[in-house]
């Protein structure tokens, strides 16, 4: 007797239900050109997107070179101008050699899987971006998850090991924006002869002399076993992201890196941007420092109302919310009043804390930071208070 036929992909209602009833489920939300709300959830920390320069810089890239790259970088997706951001990306944060790709997580990709090989481990900090935990996941090596920021962890990960090891980490963690122990992982990783490729996407433009990032503020740049990947999306306002590191291991990844060889190479308009984004940046040192200053007022005004915010190692402020749902709701009652800010909250976020994640930005005024504070605290749950008022 015949079956009745599987209908295909039937098994995504269920999945639908179990996300409606957990309360997790994920919406786009358009935003129109010219939004009236106060932007504290943007990554554009140096508020260079929509500078006049960086706006130029793609939109001279687009007439000159056209819409998109035409192909891979090694067919005809290289043009003059991704060697020249290349160029001047590695001598900005000070390594011998950068690749540009297609996205950060591209890069991270690209990193992970072309330097961990069959035989290999890596050591992963459990608080990693996805894109990191994705390039685990892909790479041939073996992988071991260590407890956050925890360099005693990695020694005994790296002590049981006897081949190639890696130890991978975010430099400022993407949740709470703290800041990995990258001098004390770099001392265990040469301990054990291992490698350290640390993702600075959230550190770029931010930390270190003049935004040059935080492998350069820990004295690690250059360094002949530090690979160090960015985003070109944050503190750039543009797209794509970058590996930087030797000359051997860009060398490397243009002929082992997947997400570099099969992926179309970074349209000429968000080099064009991104180039002139490096540029201002090099000539307006100070906007990296006012980034970081906004931070560390953000959350003084906070902690100041009662709120549980976490203190700042970089340009990200995390708020406790005391579960998804108030999460979610405290979020929205934020944007109907005017202001715009992230929301965290399982699956997202592996310690199951659900947060506002405030991004501080250079452009910001200690006006506009007063009225973000008030509207937070405004709309906060009662429980979301560490004094409980």
């Amino acid at each position: 007797m015949a079956t009745a036929p599987v209908r295909a992909f039937g098994w995504l209602d269920e999945e639908r239900r179990a996300r409606e009833a957990a309360g997790l489920v994920r919406t786009l939300r358009p935003r129109p050109a010219d939004s009236p709300l106060l932007d504290l959830a943007s990554n554009d920390y140096l508020g260079l997107a929509r500078h006049p320069e960086v706006v130029e810089g793609a939109a001279e890239a687009a007439r000159r070179w056209g819409g998109g790259a035409t192909g891979s970088r090694l067919v005809t997706g290289t043009t003059e101008l991704h060697v020249r951001l290349e160029r001047e990306l590695a001598d900005f944060c000070g390594f011998e050699a950068a690749l540009v790709l297609s996205s950060g997580y591209a890069a991270n990709l690209a990193a992970v899987t072309a330097l961990a090989p069959h035989g290999s481990l890596i050591v992963s900090d459990a608080a990693n971006h996805a894109s990191l935990i994705d390039g685990c996941r892909l790479a041939r090596g073996a992988t071991q998850v260590v407890p956050h920021a925890d360099p005693a962890a990695v020694r005994k990960a790296l002590g049981t090991h006897d081949g190639p090891a890696a130890v991978v980490s975010d430099t400022v963690f993407s949740v709470d924006g703290d800041r990995a122990p990258l001098a004390e992982l770099a001392a265990v990783c040469r301990e054990f002869g291992a490698g350290l490729l640390v993702d600075d996407a959230h550190g770029l433009g931010v930390l270190g002399a003049g935004g040059r990032g935080a492998p350069h503020a820990a004295g690690l740049a250059g360094a002949p076993d530090t690979v160090a990947t960015v985003t070109l999306s944050k503190s750039f306002g543009s797209q794509g992201g970058a590996v930087l590191g030797p000359a051997r291991v860009i060398d490397h990844l243009v002929n082992a890196a997947r997400t570099f060889i099969f992926d179309t190479g970074l349209a000429p308009a968000a080099a064009g941007a991104a180039l002139a984004a490096l540029r201002l940046l090099r000539r307006e040192p100070e906007r990296a420092d006012r980034a970081r200053e906004v931070a560390t007022s953000l959350h003084q005004l906070l902690t100041g109302t009662g709120l549980l915010a976490v203190r700042p190692d970089a340009a990200v402020v995390s708020v406790r919310a005391p579960s998804p749902d108030e999460a979610v709701r405290w979020a929205a009652d934020c944007r109907a009043a005017g202001l715009s800010v992230g929301c965290f909250r399982p699956p997202s976020v592996p310690d199951g804390i659900s947060r506002l994640r405030l991004t501080a930005r250079a452009d910001l005024t200690d006006e506009q930071l007063g009225e973000a504070v008030r509207v937070i605290s405004r709309t906060a749950p009662n429980s979301a208070f560490s004094t409980g008022s």
